[in-house]
Formats: structure tokens, sequence, C-alpha cells
């Protein structure tokens, strides 16, 4: 359970980090929004394709090692991204998406097979311990940069200490396997799961909350200094955003695993980040945007855990939880992948962060029609087993 947990401290801060911080490293590279919005896409892309080969990778040398590998792949991504190279830093970035997509992926597997009784209960603590440390990431990112003598680069590379204190905790569940009786052919084409209704809801849920949270910790900053704010008030603000939702991060998942079905789950977290939204859209005062952060927040962090949660609770073996959560995180971090990029090339085209916020509004709509179907009480199929 502790090393579920220090694996889970590494997950976010090395990503939103960036955050804070992209005006500064977008003015020393000389590079557009667009191009600042690939440090956070990379990963994204990185997710995507390491989230369907993950299980494969389990499979062969089991859960504890390739935990182990993702770890040690975050660690030298990033002390490689703080190297005053432009190459440098994508290279980094990448390298940090393919280490922590690694240990996302199978998480919920590990949860699913070693805590069958307390999904709910496992699913919180990691995922409150994920989003603390997210939010510590924001909040520290640029008065670190600000204070110390590297600047930026020295500021990113102190998450170098937690990857390597994460990874020396887990050493001795290296040894942690799959249960070999179970083990699913490879037969992409005629998957069970990409022919399921649900599990394809499940994986847009993923993809759409995980898109709002990734364009957030990218462009809130910039669209609050926007609104006025300095930079350390606009990372805090970032960190905020992150803090606020961690009590119901935690509450979330155990209330979930209680329910008959999730569906007013959906409705409540989405309904509450569209209020959030549109205070954002036509407030420029300081605590009525302070108000929208909250709400954000706080719907945020009830969407993440219960994205986690339903993987699990939709899935009838751990077996199943790995493939689910592969597939979702696979396709739905493609899809999330868009999200930064796409925000920053559209500002600099219209010089006005209002359409982005309409976009966002749009997206939580998708995001409560997907989550209303992925929070049925049902299972998705099981595949051919050999």
């Amino acid at each position: 359970m502790a090393g579920i947990i220090l694996v889970a401290f590494n997950l976010r801060p090395s990503l939103t980090a960036v955050g804070p911080l992209v005006g500064w490293i977008r003015d020393e590279f000389m590079i557009s929004n667009g191009t600042a919005g690939v440090l956070t896409t990379l990963p994204l892309v990185a997710f995507a394709i390491l989230s369907a080969i993950a299980p494969r990778l389990s499979l062969r040398i089991g859960n504890g090692r390739s935990i182990l590998l993702g770890l040690v792949v975050l660690t030298v991504g990033i002390v490689f991204r703080s190297v005053e190279w432009l190459s440098a830093l994508f290279a980094g970035t990448a390298l940090i998406g393919i280490g922590i997509a690694i240990c996302n992926v199978l998480l919920p597997a590990i949860v699913k097979q070693h805590f069958p009784a307390k999904v709910g209960l496992l699913t919180g603590l990691y995922s409150i311990s994920m989003s603390a440390f997210a939010a510590l990431g924001s909040g520290v990112s640029y008065p670190l940069a600000d204070s110390l003598a590297a600047g930026w680069q020295g500021s990113l590379r102190i998450w170098g200490v937690l990857a390597l204190i994460g990874l020396i905790v887990w050493l001795p569940q290296a040894r942690l396997k799959r249960k070999p009786e179970r083990i699913p052919k490879i037969d992409i084409k005629n998957s069970p799961l990409l022919r399921s209704k649900i599990a394809w809801q499940v994986t847009l849920f993923m993809g759409l909350q995980s898109f709002m949270f990734y364009c957030l910790i990218t462009w809130l900053p910039e669209i609050l200094q926007s609104r006025g704010m300095a930079p350390s008030e606009a990372g805090w603000m970032l960190s905020w955003l992150q803090l606020v939702g961690l009590p119901i991060t935690f509450l979330t998942p155990v209330l979930a695993g209680r329910m008959k079905n999730q569906q007013g789950m959906v409705w409540g977290i989405g309904s509450v980040y569209i209020i959030g939204l549109i205070i954002l859209l036509f407030s420029e005062d300081f605590i009525p945007l302070v108000l929208a952060v909250a709400l954000m927040g706080i719907a945020q962090g009830g969407a993440i855990s219960l994205a986690l949660t339903l993987i699990s609770l939709r899935a009838p073996t751990a077996v199943q939880a790995s493939n689910l959560s592969g597939m979702a995180q696979s396709f739905g971090y493609f899809l999330a992948a868009v999200g930064p990029v796409s925000i920053g090339f559209l500002f600099d085209e219209v010089q006005s962060w209002t359409i982005a916020i309409l976009i966002f509004l749009l997206v939580v709509l998708g995001m409560i029609m997907s989550g209303n179907g992925a929070g049925r009480n049902m299972y998705v199929p099981e595949e051919n087993l050999s």
C-alpha cells in the first residue's frame, strides 16, 4: 500500500509544474503558445501509446517490474528535461510521459488484484495522493524557479528527487506478478472491448476529463494573468484548483463503490464544472475567479477519481481491469492530447481566451453524456482466454 501511494505521488507533479512556467519557457526559447502547448501534449501522446502496451509488458515481466521500469524512465526524463537545450526539453518530456503511462495503467490492476474488496478505498487513497502532489507541483514551481539560480530548469529538476524516492520504496515490490492462468490472446480486431458500448463510454469519460485537466494545468495561469493576476498568484491558483478538490477526490471512489450505479455522481460533477466555467467566462474580479477555480477544482477532483474507479467497477477481473485501463487511457489520452496544443494555437490566432472557455463547456457536456453511460451497473465483456 505504501508503494502504491509513493508511486501515485509521482504521477502528476512533473507535469503540473510546467503550467506556471510555460510563459518563462516560451520566452526563453522564443516559441509560440502552440509549440509551448506541446510540452503538455507530448506526455499525453506517450500516455496514449504506452497505455496500450503496458498490459502486454506486465504479462511479460510482471506488474512490479513494469512499474519499477516506469519509475526509472520517469527519473531519467526529469533529469534530461532540465538540460538547457530545446531538443532535450521535448525529449525529456516524452520520457516523463512514457514512465508515468506505465504506472498509470498498472496501478488499477494492482489494486483490483491485491485489494478486490477495497477498490474504492484504495483508489481514493492513491487518487488523493496523486492530486495532492499535483497541486504542490503547481504551487511551488514558479516560486522555486524565481528563487533558484538554475531558474525554471532547477525548479523542474527537483521532482527527480521524488521519483528516485518512489523508485527506492517500490524496489521490494518488483517481484509482484500477474497470475499466469488468465492471459488474454492479443487480437485487437476481434477484441470484445472494442465492440463494447460501455467500454467506449468509460474511455470517452476518461479522455474528456483528461482533456479538461491538462488544458487547465497548461493554460489556466495564462487565462488568469489575462485577467490581471501576477504570475505567482496565477500559479497558486492552479495549486488551489487541485487542493480544493482533494476531499472529493478521496470521497468519490469510496461513495461510488457503494452505489448501485454512478450516474447521479456524473451529473453532479458536470453541473459543478459548468457553473465554475461560466463564472470564469464572465468575471474579471479576484473573488469570483477564486470561486470559479474552486468549483472547477472540486469537479475535476471528482472526475479523475471517478474515471479511475469506473475502470475497476466495470471490469469483472484484474486482467479485464488492466485491459480496460489500457483502452481507456490509450484512446482517452489521444483525445486529451489534442487539448493543450490546440488551445494554444487557437489563442495565437484569436488572442482571446473566450472561445477556449466555450470549448471547455462543450467538452464538459460530452463528459456528462459519456459518464452517464459509463455509470451504469454492468461489466465490460470478457476477453478470449488462452
